[in-house]
């Protein structure tokens, strides 16, 4: 009721009399919200008809209206008399309808309902063609993927996508109140954090290539007599001012020559610029490409993390954090994987690798809370219909200490286990796979786990080297349903060791010379970590493929909107 009285105020100070008036909406959920409360209030109400049927033989209808703001439904009575029912009642069709809120009758599901007295706008919809089913008819999680435009009407990506919401928000509130501050880091990045090489490119090579074969076609470029008539001219032109000059022409006349005369350089110029256009992209004399004919004059590539961008702020501003998408052209089919992602990726000066994992503990900890706090009814809706111990593990999670055990303990256990056979071999030195993740998560402890110390050759080249000279500071947070949800370290400080783990990595040092600046000037202890943030959702939902928990998958084949 406030947000009403608060957007009344703004249309009634509206100074755009030529304009037509805001429209003051309540939400459905509002609505429901205050149940019979609000029983003979007038509303404005607008929102998709999920179903609709007409009835007393066609007197009045039925609309189901869903608006996103919950997962339930209002269901609105329009009398025949209101408007034409045949154009309300598609699955589909969008309404924006004035009542009044009335209790319904004893014995029925809806604990309010609004009795229409005015159509105000509807959205029709073709019900031959619209490619959503109606009613209790649904689409597979799969085809839905094949109208991603649509599939955010369906009850399912509607929850997924309140509890994505919610997840964002809480994120930024738990680093607000722990005193981070958010860093936009770059999409586009000339430096690879991880070391993998399956990036995305940045070029406009491409597309210049098409110009430049397409203006060829066109416009040939000039034969050799062509510039060379060309620059006879400009000598005729040259002379010509010569002898003006010579003979104390008018300022005139020479300047008009001197015109002349660079309109004539001017077109050998062109000419020439044009004779040295090639078809194709551009390469070196090696025949490899010439990354400096390219927008940004060098190779450049889309993230595949924010890190190494936001340790720059962490060396000065202490605790920062970002949060947005990365890539990775990884051709993988998996359910686990996508060629775009975000990543929620905080970065804490002064900081070592036990600092690391009690943040990233009390982080995964705050963000169950919080779902359970404020998502009650779209998890109960994952539990009736994707995973019924979606709840339980959140609980168990939001309230139990981290287990914390060294990735060669974790080998240990695993080499042990006599009731399961892997089908990956458990050795040392191995980066171990979601089913010695899960194992040691679901099936050991029954509880979260935090694998620390990883072999060196299995981890980044930024990840603090041990004084065993074997393992690196870093450490993963193993959940229940995914395995990895968090992969963090201690960041190497030291300069000459950082030196050599970006040598050893094969990667060249140039583009990481101001990454190594950090360390050259006042190098602090620091350290981070990155939470998969679609990975966050499929632990908190039950959903079973990643391509679910977006709003737009892109994976290999797929790029659709």
């Amino acid at each position: 009721m406030a947000a009403d009285a608060a957007a009344a105020a703004m249309s009634a100070t509206s100074l755009c009399d030529d304009l037509e008036p805001a429209t003051v909406r309540t939400r459905i959920r509002d609505v429901l919200a205050a149940g019979a409360a609000r029983a003979g209030d007038r509303v404005v109400v607008g929102g998709w008809v999920r179903t609709g049927r007409e009835q007393g033989k066609g007197s009045f209808a039925f609309l189901e209206l869903s608006d996103g703001s919950c997962a339930a439904t209002l269901q609105a009575i329009v009398d025949a008399a209101v408007h034409p029912l045949a154009r309300l009642t598609a699955t589909g069709t969008s309404v924006l309808v004035e009542g009044v809120i009335k209790e319904p009758p004893e014995g029925t599901k809806q604990n309010v309902e609004l009795k229409v007295s005015r159509v105000l706008e509807v959205g029709e919809v073709d019900a031959a063609v619209y490619p959503l089913p109606k009613g209790k008819v649904k689409l597979t999680l799969e085809k839905l993927r094949d109208v991603v435009h649509l599939r955010s009407r369906t009850n399912t990506i509607g929850a997924v996508a309140r509890i994505r919401h919610q997840l964002a928000y809480a994120s930024h509130r738990f680093f607000d109140e722990n005193g981070f501050l958010y860093v936009h880091t770059p999409i586009i990045t000339t430096s690879d954090c991880e070391g993998a090489g399956e990036m995305f490119q940045v070029t406009t090579l491409f597309s210049q290539a098409e110009k430049t074969e397409k203006e060829l076609r066109e416009n040939p470029k000039p034969s050799d007599s062509e510039i060379e008539a060309a620059k006879v001219l400009v000598k005729e032109k040259g002379d010509v001012v010569a002898q003006l000059k010579a003979a104390k022409a008018s300022k005139q006349e020479i300047s008009t020559a001197v015109d002349e005369l660079n309109r004539a350089k001017e077109i050998v110029s062109k000419l020439e610029e044009r004779f040295k256009l090639k078809p194709g992209i551009p390469r070196k004399d090696d025949g490899s490409i010439a990354f400096e004919n390219d927008f940004f004059k060098r190779q450049a590539f889309l993230t595949v993390s924010g890190q190494l961008q936001v340790e720059t702020y962490a060396c000065a501003l202490s605790s920062v954090y970002t949060f947005g998408p990365t890539f990775r052209a990884e051709n993988s089919h998996t359910s686990r994987h996508l060629a775009e992602f975000w990543m929620v990726e905080p970065e804490i000066a002064f900081a070592n690798l036990q600092d690391d994992m009690n943040c990233a503990e009390k982080y995964v900890q705050y963000l169950c809370k919080w779902l359970l706090d404020h998502c009650q009814e779209d998890m109960e809706f994952m539990v009736k219909n994707y995973d019924k111990s979606a709840i339980e593990r959140l609980e168990l999670v939001s309230s139990t200490p981290f287990v914390r055990i060294s990735y060669t303990k974790a080998v240990e256990l695993l080499k042990n286990v006599t009731d399961k056979k892997f089908d990956n071999k458990v050795e040392w030195g191995i980066d171990l796979a979601s089913e010695h993740e899960r194992y040691l998560t679901e099936d050991i402890f029954k509880k979260p786990v935090i694998v620390y110390n990883y072999p060196k050759g299995i981890k980044a080249f930024y990840m603090r080297l041990n004084d065993d000279d074997k393992t690196v500071a870093a450490m993963d947070v193993l959940v229940p349903k995914v395995g990895e949800l968090i992969g963090g370290s201690q960041r190497e400080e030291r300069l000459d060791v950082l030196k050599q783990r970006i040598l050893d990595a094969g990667l060249p040092l140039e583009p990481y010379e101001w990454y190594l600046d950090l360390r050259r000037f006042g190098s602090v202890k620091h350290s981070g970590f990155g939470l998969g943030f679609e990975r966050m959702i499929l632990f908190a939902t039950g959903m079973e493929n990643i391509r679910d928990v977006i709003p737009f998958p892109r994976y290999p084949g797929r790029a659709d909107l």
